[in-house]
């Protein structure tokens, strides 16, 4: 009996599982993605209740030394009670930290660069094409688990200087080099790719280094990460920028 095989049929079976592998890569960004935002949230809160619990303990225990030289009476109770909730509600809705902006980003202490820098690119997030929003989203992560490992690196070593002008300018840069093409061109193909591919690129380029940073820190091989500098000069020089 002949055989019904086609080559189709293989053909069929390789796309199918590639389109499987792809929405499993995806389901794990999107997790990943989910996990970083409640991470940064639960750290926020408990920001947030940490400063509150501070000042109330701060005007209880102010009201009460005052009252021993002074008798605060009914009034004074209840000023320090409306004190107490008009603290409380600022300390938990105000906006304590200010937007961060892509021009303070090199001058942020190398700890908290990867966070700040999280920070900012959550703010350019849909302002990019669906394809960047996704490796925007796996830098994050990447710089989430970066952050912890620049605790304890001086800020003086080569290595910390090549950090910093990766996160804290060429990632920067490359984001608002695509924002000043205009709309209506960044998917028209110039030089043999669009804008929307180059920054694609880029930013996979950036993510991979990340990587790689992230990697030599664990290892202890600072010698190594100081000479992994300017490769996207070296890449765009070649290939035309953003």
């Amino acid at each position: 009996m002949a055989s019904s095989w086609r080559p189709s049929d293989s053909v069929s079976d390789v796309d199918r599982q590639i389109a499987r592998a792809g929405e499993l890569l995806d389901r794990t960004r999107a997790e990943r993605r989910a996990l970083t935002a409640r991470r940064r949230q639960g750290t926020a809160l408990a920001k947030r209740l940490a400063l509150v619990a501070g000042a109330d303990f701060a005007i209880v225990v102010a009201a009460i030394l005052v009252g021993w030289f002074v008798p605060l009476g009914m009034g004074g109770a209840l000023l320090v009670g409306a004190l107490l909730i008009v603290v409380t509600l600022f300390l938990l809705f105000a906006t304590l930290t200010p937007a961060v902006r892509a021009e303070q980003l090199p001058a942020v202490p190398l700890k908290l660069l990867p966070s700040r820098t999280g920070e900012w690119l959550d703010t350019q997030r849909k302002l990019l094409p669906a394809p960047a929003q996704t490796l925007i989203d796996g830098i994050g992560v990447r710089l989430d688990m970066l952050s912890p490992q620049l605790a304890t690196l001086d800020e003086q070593q080569p290595a910390a200087a090549e950090l910093r002008k990766l996160i804290g300018e060429q990632l920067p840069d490359l984001l608002r080099d695509y924002a000043k093409v205009p709309a209506a061109l960044r998917s028209v193909a110039r030089n043999g790719k669009s804008p929307d591919a180059q920054l694609a690129d880029g930013l996979r380029l950036i993510d991979e280094e990340i990587g790689e940073m992230s990697e030599h820190i664990a290892q202890g091989d600072l010698d190594s990460l100081a000479t992994r500098g300017r490769f996207l000069e070296i890449k765009y020089r070649d290939e035309g920028s953003v």
